[in-house]
């Protein structure tokens, strides 16, 4: 297996108004259609949230959603769209460090029943916050933790532990198929920055159990522990289609609110 290397993507320097940056943003929404994307967070989602989507509208609150690093927010309103009838009424924040969201983007969350709102913000700031009114049923984050090394990564994990009751997380598959397949799509028309970007994500990836041992792990030493007992978790760390690895970490029993 490929050990794992990470090295800074170019997108993620690029200003956001960049005509590169949204050129290469477009081939990433090409790239997730053709990876089946949105049918595996889907997947990913209903595996970590179980019975709740369904059953929150009961108690009389909103499903609280979070993604983090969530770019131009195309991908969660295309969950939006097609389960917009299934999980009415859901309050999705997302987080990035760079104002990408459009107003566009927001009124057609607000048209599937979304209300959904941008958040400007280093996600290990955002891990590091304790602030007990805000916390989410669910974090999600697509393609993104890979950015990470294993202490930051720790770190993130353990705010995501501390703030919600459930992550989804759909990642690069790191594997030597992978690696040939990135490699290749300049066949779907990926400009320079795509295809560079798209071979480190690979690279920086996932397989087997390492976002669970990095779960398990804890907070390097220094930084706040969880609020729960890593047993206190479920967890289930899978591999989804060709390129895809995910990991879902559901709290057992959920919190008092």
């Amino acid at each position: 297996m490929l050990q794992r290397v990470l090295e800074p993507e170019t997108l993620d320097h690029l200003a956001p108004d960049d005509p590169v940056a949204q050129r290469s943003r477009r081939d990433l929404r090409r790239v997730n259609a053709f990876m089946g994307a949105r049918g595996i967070l889907e997947r990913a989602l209903s595996k970590a949230l179980g019975a709740t989507a369904e059953t929150v509208g009961g108690t009389g609150r909103r499903l609280r959603i979070i993604e983090l690093g969530c770019g131009d927010g195309k991908l969660m309103l295309d969950v939006a769209r097609h389960r917009g009838a299934r999980w009415p009424e859901v309050e999705l924040d997302l987080l990035d460090r760079q104002p990408i969201v459009e107003p566009a983007t927001i009124a057609a969350y607000a048209a599937a029943g979304w209300q959904a709102r941008p958040r400007i913000a280093d996600v290990l700031d955002w891990a590091a916050e304790s602030d007990p009114a805000e916390h989410w049923d669910i974090v999600v984050a697509n393609l993104f933790l890979h950015h990470f090394d294993a202490d930051g990564l720790r770190r993130l994990l353990a705010g995501c532990a501390r703030r919600a009751d459930a992550l989804a997380a759909c990642e690069p598959r790191r594997s030597r198929f992978a690696l040939g397949a990135a490699h290749l799509i300049f066949f779907l028309g990926a400009n320079a920055v795509t295809r560079r970007d798209g071979v480190l994500s690979v690279r920086a990836g996932f397989f087997g159990r390492e976002l669970s041992d990095a779960w398990q792990a804890g907070p390097p030493p220094g930084d706040a522990a969880p609020a729960e007992a890593p047993s206190a978790w479920r967890l289930d760390e899978y591999d989804d289609g060709l390129f895809t690895h995910c990991f879902c970490a559901t709290l057992v029993g959920g919190r008092d609110r």
